[in-house]
């Protein structure tokens, strides 16, 4: 693997797993338990992977019927999902939503639709050069390493870490997507 696809594919898992950072700071506030830790790690875990992979088969059908087009929109959906991410910060959401994330249907609402960036990864992972297995791997790493971090810091770093967290998450989301999306367009080699 070349420097450039380890670097791409680094962004990208580290700007899921500053989402993923963001709730679990949130959640680590409330000093779960050991056991609620490891569930939630792995629930998000798994639910980014899923979604990564499911994004990948929805894109490789687009491709299909879209050509070139496809990987314009799978950044395109980066971008919108980033920014997404950067209005909900600015309006000032609880993404926890008043669940209880460390188990049920807290646990589940909550990882899927933290994983929802990762469909639109997904969707765009296959035009960025990196190879698929390789690619699920970081992003498996970076979410529980992100989710880890977060539940165990949480209790220190408190609620303005959290909504910086996500903000940030967004506007690399963002810049990631109009990144990828340029070096396409401009045929750019790295």
């Amino acid at each position: 693997m070349t420097v450039a696809a380890f670097a791409k594919i680094a962004v990208v898992a580290l700007s899921l797993g500053l989402d993923a950072f963001a709730v679990c700071i949130g959640v680590g506030m409330r000093d779960n338990d050991r056991a609620a830790k490891i569930r939630i790690g792995a629930a998000f875990a798994a639910s980014e992977i899923t979604m990564t992979l499911m994004g990948v088969g929805i894109g490789q059908v687009a491709g299909r019927f879209l050509g070139v087009t496809a990987g314009y929109l799978g950044f395109a959906a980066l971008v919108g999902v980033g920014a997404y991410m950067i209005y909900e910060t600015q309006r000032g959401t609880d993404e926890s939503g008043g669940f209880d994330l460390s188990r049920g249907w807290g646990l589940t609402l909550g990882a899927l639709s933290l994983s929802l960036d990762s469909l639109g990864i997904g969707f765009s992972i296959l035009y960025i050069g990196v190879p698929l297995g390789l690619s699920v791997i970081f992003i498996g790493i970076a979410s529980v390493g992100a989710t880890t971090l977060g539940l165990t810091l949480g209790r220190q770093l408190g609620a303005v870490a959290e909504e910086r967290a996500a903000l940030w998450a967004g506007i690399v989301l963002v810049l990631t997507g109009l990144a990828f999306a340029g070096i396409k367009y401009f045929h750019v080699a790295v």
